[in-house]
């Protein structure tokens, strides 16, 4: 018999921007396989989470995902979805809202963030009362007059390589102590799953370098002349990935023109911020799609149109703090419904 530790992980019921949260549980297995059904369902106490009253506090906490846990021994990462005590979904549960039970739809999410010090509060590579050269020398760039934080963010890679996500790569991004990683995932559920797995890898490791993690879209300020940080969400499903016409492409871009309001209210806190027409983005009052146009709301890739309008559209909008979820089942509800 093994002792294995199991980190059950949940999001909270703070809103608009939910938390991760998660906690250990310790079992004993024989031959442990490291599948969902060798684990059970736990609780915890909602009234701490903003989930539940004090009265009648438990939730219930359901796997959905399980993954090796890079940093311990005989450990696991358990994505959960939280459930009322009666089995049904907590209004918090944004997983649960996904109408993609035939995994038709696939989605790759490019994920920018700020590493921060937790001394100064800062980005990486930010003087204390002062700034950084402009942007323009970040992006990308190699040498450490211009690079901060290679070493979390080659570390987090190695993490979630290692706990079996379909990871896809990283990059600095425009400003400075901005990076990218990126993930996809056949599934909107598991690419949701996987993103959530991989911001809590990422959280977890940030404790030992003396940093964390602003996933705030603008947060060095609305006026401030430094690029927000957002959530490009690439997906497709087999109309898109097959059609070969370029007006089933534009009657699937317009068909998010009349629901645009529905789509920004789970895109992300603050992203008005962001969303102002500058720094690579288009403003949140307008809407527009084009192709290679990264000033507009929605772009096809251009690759996409080299191969016959065969592939994938770009969701420029959602910023870094929402919850891929909501996103992957806003975007459904828009495009299912087009054959």
């Amino acid at each position: 018999m093994a002792k294995i530790k199991l980190e059950y992980i949940w999001l909270d019921g703070y809103f608009p921007t939910q938390n991760l949260r998660s906690k250990t549980k310790v079992e004993e297995h024989e031959d442990f396989k490291g599948t969902l059904e060798e684990i059970g369902n736990w609780s915890f106490d909602g009234s701490s989470t903003r989930q539940a009253a004090g009265g009648s506090s438990d939730c219930l906490l359901v796997p959905v995902a399980i993954y090796p846990d890079p940093e311990r021994i005989n450990g696991y990462l358990v994505m959960t979805e939280v459930m009322n005590a009666d089995g049904t979904p907590h209004p918090s549960n944004g997983r649960a809202t996904i109408d993609d039970d035939d995994d038709d739809f696939w989605f790759g999410f490019e994920q920018e963030y700020f590493i921060m010090d937790t001394k100064t509060l800062l980005p990486l590579g930010f003087p204390i009362g002062g700034y950084p050269a402009p942007q323009g020398m970040y992006y990308c760039s190699v040498g450490g007059l211009n690079t901060h934080g290679r070493d979390v963010v080659e570390e987090h890679a190695d993490l979630c390589i290692k706990a079996g996500l379909n990871f896809e790569g990283i990059n600095q991004e425009v400003a400075c102590g901005q990076w990218e990683f990126q993930l996809f995932a056949k599934g909107a559920k598991k690419a949701g799953d996987e993103i959530w797995i991989a911001r809590y890898l990422l959280d977890r490791l940030t404790e030992k370098y003396g940093y964390y993690i602003e996933y705030h879209p603008k947060p060095l300020g609305k006026d401030m002349d430094w690029n927000g940080s957002g959530m490009h969400a690439n997906f497709s499903n087999s109309i898109l990935r097959t059609c070969g016409s370029k007006e089933k492409y534009a009657e699937i871009c317009e068909a998010f023109r009349p629901v645009v309001n529905e789509h920004i209210a789970v895109y992300g806190e603050f992203n008005d911020q962001r969303l102002t027409g500058l720094h690579e983005t288009a403003a949140i009052t307008d809407f527009s799609w084009g192709v290679s146009d990264r000033g507009a709301s929605i772009r096809i890739p251009i690759i996409t149109v080299e191969k016959g309008y065969k592939g994938w559209l770009e969701d420029r909008r959602p910023a870094s703090n929402a919850d891929p979820y909501k996103i992957a089942a806003r975007i459904i509800k828009t495009v299912k419904p087009i054959k």
